[in-house]
């Protein structure tokens, strides 16, 4: 049975950095990382969460930590093994935190797309570009493109938007040498990933990756390949003309832009019937990419 949706974290008397989805905590040589179940849609944070999906972000993620074998941030997801404050209920903590290495962030979201939806879709519609990429004339949305694309954008703080901008831009921002190496890691990730989701019998479409600094070393950090940050089609499903179903906070999307909240204002709680469904999606997403089953069912 689903468990109440956890929409803030405590651990102990520690100061907490919230995001729209994470609660970050210094527990001084390291961080904690604790994924709550917020869900945001239209750059608001919900006021209903959905049960255990900081759980499904948190598993998704450490699956990828581990298959891609690539430098990362991840020490455990074992909250038994952390060092937090006596006291702290680490039974709400488990399945949804991460104790991982502090690392100095690249200010870039190294965003890469196989195929053309969402705001990629949007300037192609526009310009016949993406980010500075000039594509073949003629793509309908969802087509999938030549080749996968470096579209990077710009890390916004809560609230805002973040901002596509061209290779060059970010160049210009943080040196030619590390943005050309962002841009090769984040091409190979994502490949890989899309190797392994293929088999999974999903298409992958878009996602971004960050990355920071740590002991000289460029690491992967924060969350990877989750519905939050990627975009997962059912394979079998796949029509490009139009938008596709996907495994994440489409049934949020479709029932706010379906009723009267005007986005300007504090929006609405979320129907049972529709924190039951995106939760079930996230789940689906969870068992399909991890090929575990999901244990807080």
């Amino acid at each position: 049975m689903p468990s109440e949706p956890l929409i803030e974290s405590q651990v102990g008397n520690l100061p907490a950095k919230r995001g729209k989805v994470r609660d970050v905590y210094d527990l001084g040589e390291y961080l904690l990382l604790v994924a709550t179940d917020r869900i945001s849609a239209f750059d608001w944070v919900l006021p209903t969460g959905i049960p255990d999906k900081g759980r499904v972000l948190t598993g998704v993620s450490q699956f990828w930590f581990d298959h891609l074998q690539t430098p990362h941030h991840l020490i455990t997801t074992d909250v038994d093994q952390m060092p937090l404050p006596e006291g702290t209920d680490r039974e709400v903590l488990r399945g949804r935190s991460m104790l991982t290495k502090k690392a100095k962030v690249v200010p870039m979201e190294c965003v890469v797309r196989g195929y053309l939806a969402g705001s990629g879709w949007n300037e192609y519609r526009e310009s016949g570009e993406v980010c500075g990429v000039k594509l073949p004339g003629g793509l309908v949305e969802s087509d999938r493109l030549p080749e996968p694309i470096f579209t990077p954008a710009t890390k916004a703080e809560m609230g805002e938007h973040d901002e596509n901008i061209s290779f060059e831009r970010m160049a210009s921002v943080i040196g030619t040498e590390l943005a050309e190496e962002l841009r090769t890691r984040s091409i190979d990730l994502f490949n890989r990933g899309s190797e392994h989701a293929a088999r999974c019998g999903l298409l992958f479409a878009d996602t971004k990756f960050e990355f920071g600094h740590c002991d000289g070393e460029l690491i992967l950090i924060d969350e990877v390949m989750t519905p939050d940050s990627s975009r997962f089609w059912p394979a079998d499903q796949y029509h490009p003309g139009g938008p596709q179903p996907s495994f994440d906070k489409q049934f949020v999307r479709d029932w706010l832009l379906a009723s009267t909240w005007d986005r300007n204002s504090a929006p609405p709680e979320l129907p049972e019937e529709i924190v039951a469904k995106t939760r079930a999606k996230y789940i689906e997403a969870f068992e399909r990419l991890t090929g575990a089953e999901f244990a807080w069912k």
